[in-house]
């Protein structure tokens, strides 16, 4: 019998468990509810419910259990119960009998799903922390091999100045500490334990929320029970973050599958991040960065989905919030394998520096310096602006860069213009002038480099 079987005279029918139970996929809490369970026991030995016998023989029922949760040890194919709740309490039946009864004294399923699932979030949000690390370390590792690399830099996908490869790296290297950042924010908002809250209204027994909260590791309990049962921002926050984080790598996917292009020959990936073709035997296919790029919409839509679950759910708890687990969980295994084949992906490339640094003295992107070259002679930058569009005109015209034209044509377009200017037209020219903090120049980017590292090293002692 259920649970709540008991005002029930007909058992529920084979469709309604099948939409109903949640033990298919609430068994990833299983731990997490059996050390709330631990803790509620001593909660109830503490507020006089169970004798100290009673609460010997759960706390050592339930902490064989944990060893054998831990180990992937519970047989839930075997099981008819609807939830992890439910299989965890009937384990304890068939072993202690009343004793096994008395556990769920002053506790609801509200209060233990909502708590389970902060703790498995929380379990789950410092390992995701360490991949977020992992990639960083990645990106700075293959930005250091190849240190003195140019490339185009692209703005609406056009070539638009030259930077250096590790300018790039270092760009992610900043979107995925914000991530991390995100889950920080996450980890301090949802650190409240909502044991204790009951079915909606609080319990009636004297127990000590504050205790029960530091033995699961939270730093308070919630303050308000009908919050605390209902809550789901928690989940809402880290589907958003790992959508954001996604989306970043979604973004570096692109640019490393178009680099990866013939079109663009700038990066070459191994073999081991990327498969072939069952009919054109030439083909090298980069299906790693393309299944990242995919996932991100399968994130994106677990995000979307519990919103709109959510919105229109009065006070308190619905059973619409089961639909919480099934996307969270399948967000976090996709969101954990993408960071890691990123990481595999950079390990594996290859750049043809050669062919990145041909195409960054391409598209005319020098011109910027002979904007800012006049400008250096006295010519206000709205005007040297202009003339060095007539500059590229005449480039284009004589399907020349700016620095194969001969000195007499720049003079004729602009008579300030000398010989200096062929150094000032120069890639590296270009690349060394933005030495600013987060410009791209090598001296700014080495900085760059040997700072983050440290950062690293110091989240990681």
């Amino acid at each position: 019998m259920a649970l709540w079987g008991g005002r029930f005279t007909a058992d529920a029918s084979s469709m309604f468990k099948q939409v109903n139970d949640s033990l298919p996929f609430d068994q990833a809490m299983a731990a997490q509810d059996i050390q709330g369970s631990i803790a509620w026991a001593g909660a109830l030995r503490q507020a006089g419910v169970l004798s100290e016998q009673e609460h010997q023989q759960l706390h050592n029922a339930l902490n064989d259990m944990l060893t054998k949760a831990q180990a992937g040890e519970l047989n839930f194919a075997a099981s008819q119960e609807e939830d992890i709740h439910s299989f965890v309490e009937a384990a304890l039946i068939e072993q202690l009998g009343d004793v096994g009864r008395k556990l769920h004294t002053g506790r609801s399923r509200n209060d233990q799903v909502a708590t389970d699932f902060r703790l498995w979030v929380k379990t789950h949000v410092l390992s995701l922390k360490q991949d977020l690390v992992q990639l960083r370390r990645t990106l700075l590792n293959t930005a250091s091999r190849y240190q003195h690399a140019i490339l185009p830099g692209y703005t609406h996908l056009q070539r638009a100045q030259p930077i250096v490869f590790g300018h790039w790296c270092l760009a992610y290297v900043e979107m995925f500490k914000r991530d991390s950042s995100r889950l920080d924010d996450l980890l301090t908002r949802m650190d409240q334990c909502p044991l204790g809250s009951g079915a909606l209204a609080g319990t009636t027994y004297a127990v000590d929320r504050a205790k029960l909260a530091s033995e699961l590791g939270f730093a308070s309990p919630t303050l308000n029970s009908l919050d605390a049962v209902s809550d789901r921002d928690f989940v809402l926050e880290l589907l958003f973050t790992a959508s954001t984080s996604m989306m970043h790598l979604s973004r570096m996917a692109e640019d490393l599958i178009f680099y990866n292009s013939g079109e663009a020959g700038f990066i070459q990936l191994g073999d081991s991040v990327t498969s072939g073709s069952s009919l054109m035997p030439q083909k090298k296919n980069p299906d790693a960065l393309e299944l990242m790029r995919g996932k991100c919409g399968r994130v994106f839509g677990a995000l979307q989905a519990l919103l709109v679950t959510m919105k229109g759910l009065p006070l308190a708890y619905n059973k619409d919030m089961q639909e919480d687990k099934e996307g969270a969980i399948d967000t976090v295994n996709q969101w954990h394998s993408c960071l890691c084949i990123a990481s595999e992906v950079l390990q594996s490339i290859q750049l043809n520096e050669d062919r990145c640094r041909q195409a960054a003295m391409k598209g005319y992107a020098n011109a910027t310096e002979l904007a800012d070259y006049l400008v250096g002679k006295g010519i206000p930058f709205r005007t040297a602006h202009d003339i060095s569009g007539q500059i590229v005109m005449a480039a284009i015209t004589e399907d020349k860069p700016i620095e194969a034209l001969p000195l007499n044509t720049l003079k004729a377009l602009c008579a300030d213009i000398d010989e200096d200017v062929f150094t000032v037209l120069e890639v590296e020219y270009g690349i060394n002038k933005r030495n600013n903090l987060g410009g791209t120049a090598f001296t700014t980017v080495t900085e760059a480099l040997y700072r983050e590292m440290e950062r690293m090293d110091s989240e990681e002692a």
